[in-house]
């Protein structure tokens, strides 16, 4: 995949491809929901110095193996095994987005399905079942979610981004401190923070998901890889957000990631704007 993605794919998002994403979260769910908590979770350092557990290598193994059968043709880049052939259409995977939460026992987590079609992320299924919900999006499809706490019926309600246009009344989550002084971008925060009315660091895909409900403007971080963010572009902007690099390219390619509303979009990029001189 490349940063330079095209704006728009060949081929549209599918019903049938949205109804195959869905059909793997509640594969991978049903595995991740039976390993969290337990007494006898494996867990590994990778080179990368980032923790794996025995959960997000049966998670994805699962996806790869259903994938396999029922889009031959595809391709699959997944966090924990790479990627399998050579396709338009690659599925991306990340079996277990916060993983530092589930051998914690934190409960927010999730897997994170999505395709994308000539490097355009068109399907998104965010699924977290140890907070009772599911989010999911398709281009042209829609967004929606599942909430088990306030809809025991099981049926999906439509998302939309919220409608506040002023920084002064928006809300911010920024992930972690630690990554914007990395990135050497802790003056642009400072900026943020104080241009908007409230600022929280929920983490992980749970702030793109507040986005795209309208609880948030605002969601950004950096140091991402592209299985941390493809499922959430095409929610956010089926939702009536933006997707994009800090950078401002769009789509889950830029190694950073700024949801917003759409609103405030262009305003939160011009305040966290790179100011260091370029090489």
């Amino acid at each position: 995949m490349t940063p330079n993605a095209p704006a728009a794919p060949s081929a549209p998002a599918s019903p049938d491809d949205l109804a195959l994403a869905l059909r793997l979260a509640d594969l991978a769910d049903a595995i991740s929901r039976e390993r969290f908590r337990a007494a006898d979770l494996s867990v590994v350092t990778k080179p990368d110095r980032t923790p794996v557990t025995d959960a997000d290598r049966a998670v994805e193994q699962a996806i790869r193996a259903e994938l396999t059968a029922q889009r031959p043709d595809d391709s699959i880049f997944g966090e924990e095994f790479g990627t399998a052939g050579e396709s338009a259409r690659q599925w991306i995977l990340d079996p277990i987005d916060g993983t530092a939460n589930f051998m914690r026992g934190v409960p927010v987590w999730a897997t994170l399905i999505a395709l994308a079609i000539d490097g355009v992320a068109v399907v998104g299924v965010v699924s977290s079942p140890a907070l009772g919900r599911r989010w999911w999006g398709a281009t042209g499809l829609g967004a929606f979610t599942t909430d088990a706490l306030d809809d025991r019926t099981g049926s999906a309600r439509p998302i939309h981004v919220s409608g506040i246009a002023d920084l002064a009344d928006a809300s911010l989550s920024y992930n972690s401190f630690k990554g914007w002084d990395e990135e050497g971008r802790l003056e642009q925060l400072t900026a943020l923070t104080r241009a908007v009315w409230r600022t929280r660091a929920y983490g992980e895909m749970w702030s793109y998901m507040m986005v795209a409900e309208g609880q948030l403007e605002i969601a950004a971080e950096f140091d991402l890889k592209p299985y941390d963010m493809a499922a959430l572009a095409p929610i956010v902007q089926e939702a009536g957000g933006r997707f994009g690099s800090a950078d401002g390219a769009d789509g889950p390619w830029g190694g950073s990631a700024v949801a917003t509303n759409g609103l405030l979009h262009d305003e939160v990029l011009a305040l966290i704007a790179d100011r260091r001189p370029s090489n």
